[in-house]
């Protein structure tokens, strides 16, 4: 497995097809289509991308076996690292890449002189939540964002604090 930091163009494209393909199959079933293409257009489009770049955010892909099988997006954010978006293709969904990942991920807050990573995630997402209480991670609120459209993120905020 190898992370690589996507900071130019054609990297964002990857990132954006893998939301594609990910959000499509794991996330319909949860928030339905209407929303899945919505949260689509407006965070994890190609533009949409560039755009949270600019504003600090950072994105990585994860490779595996010479292919792209994942993503995911942070913050530093203060004391903490925001983990803003963590998705692995089907396919290569329990083999230890999102925890060979978290590794890095914490490794990245501590360059970042943060205190640990905070994230939220979808309170009907019940196998990624037990994923990130296994992790280390507690649930610390419940929190429902209005994102616009008549849609919201009916979400947990979860924190680990690094030591």
């Amino acid at each position: 497995m190898r992370i690589e930091a996507a900071t130019d163009k054609e990297k964002i494209a990857i990132i954006a097809a893998l939301a594609e393909e990910i959000w499509r199959e794991y996330f319909t079933p949860i928030i339905g289509k209407a929303q899945v293409d919505y949260m689509l257009k407006n965070f994890q489009s190609e533009q949409a991308i560039c755009e949270q770049v600019k504003k600090g955010f950072l994105y990585y892909l994860i490779e595996s076996d010479d292919s792209f099988v994942g993503y995911f997006g942070v913050l530093p954010k203060g004391d903490d690292l925001l983990l803003s978006k963590f998705y692995i293709r089907a396919a290569q969904r329990g083999k230890g890449l999102g925890r060979k990942s978290m590794v890095f991920i914490e490794n990245l807050a501590t360059e970042n002189a943060a205190s640990g990573v905070t994230l939220t995630v979808n309170k009907y997402n019940f196998d990624t939540i037990e994923t990130y209480i296994k992790l280390g991670f507690k649930i610390t609120e419940s929190m429902v964002q209005d994102i616009g459209n008549g849609f919201v993120m009916d979400d947990y905020r979860m924190e680990k604090t690094l030591s």
